[in-house]
């Protein structure tokens, strides 16, 4: 087999770790996960983390492996997956990577420009400024520093307009100009498959995903977090909105079906993201599972 890199990739709620989890066996290796929630420790249900069962079958990488208290960003998580994969590799000839984070897996397949080193103590001082002052703050903050930057930046997400700003401050120079930097391609070769499925298909089946979360203690979960709901991590699908609800701005039921509306919106906008930026192969799930690897 040429290809030492085996990647599924798609949709939320497509069935990824199930065709990830018969793969990992067929080749006799071991699994990478690249979805950019699943890494957090304190964060189980609600990121539908693959269950107790899955992970034992086989051995999954940067599942709950850090915390919300220190967000793992996609250059970090690259060189750290890089560095797994090489060793996988190494040990079993291959390796399997799965998840629906479409930044993760570019930074893994492709590399990130190279940025300067942030201080613990610059990145405090931009964590209270997003506490003090939120979104805006960080918004007019970045944009004093480089417009260019701000046109681009997601600016409703709180980590990226910090980690912006981290980078501008610590060099000294606008992070639109690091960005020019090319980053380096992985070492091993690899090959990429999607998962198509029907639109209805899909979404009713991250409806019923999100009602089996309710049924499992998602509304525990979210409770439990509550003290770090600050957090720019805890800003995030399934927990955002019961925090609402538990603040008196909502009712369970309207928070339930949010987490239904925001989940399918966020699977149109990984389809998008596949289908536009990664050289994915799409295949009907039923097909993928005995699909022959180059």
């Amino acid at each position: 087999m040429k290809n030492k890199v085996i990647i599924i990739a798609g949709p939320t709620a497509s069935g990824k770790t199930a065709l990830a989890l018969k793969w990992a066996e067929r080749l006799n290796t071991e699994i990478i996960n690249f979805d950019s929630r699943q890494v957090y420790k304190e964060l189980k249900i609600g990121v539908a983390r693959p269950e107790d069962s899955e992970l034992a079958r086989i051995p999954h990488h940067f599942i709950g492996t850090h915390s919300i208290h220190q967000p793992l960003n996609a250059a970090r998580y690259a060189e750290l997956a890089r560095e797994k994969a090489t060793e996988l590799i190494s040990k079993f000839g291959s390796v399997v990577l799965v998840g629906g984070t479409g930044l993760y897996l570019n930074a893994f397949l492709n590399g990130l420009d190279e940025f300067p080193e942030v201080s613990p103590e610059l990145r405090q001082e931009v964590i209270e400024l997003y506490e003090s002052e939120g979104i805006s703050g960080l918004s007019i903050a970045l944009y004093k520093l480089d417009p260019n930057a701000f046109e681009w930046v997601q600016k409703d997400n709180p980590a990226r307009l910090m980690r912006a700003l981290e980078i501008s401050k610590a060099s000294g120079k606008p992070v639109s100009e690091w960005r020019k930097n090319e980053g380096k391609p992985f070492e091993f070769p690899s090959q990429v498959f999607a998962i198509e499925m029907d639109r209805k298909l899909l979404y009713n089946r991250i409806n019923e995903r999100v009602d089996s979360m309710v049924t499992k203690g998602l509304e525990e979960e979210v409770k439990s977090l509550i003290e770090f709901q600050e957090a720019p991590v805890m800003r995030t699908v399934g927990y955002s909105e019961f925090f609402e609800y538990f603040s008196g701005n909502s009712t369970k039921e309207a928070a339930v079906d949010l987490i239904k509306q925001k989940t399918r919106n966020y699977a149109k906008r990984q389809i998008t993201w596949f289908k536009n930026k990664s050289t994915a192969e799409w295949h009907d799930f039923n097909t993928l599972e005995n699909i022959e690897f180059n």
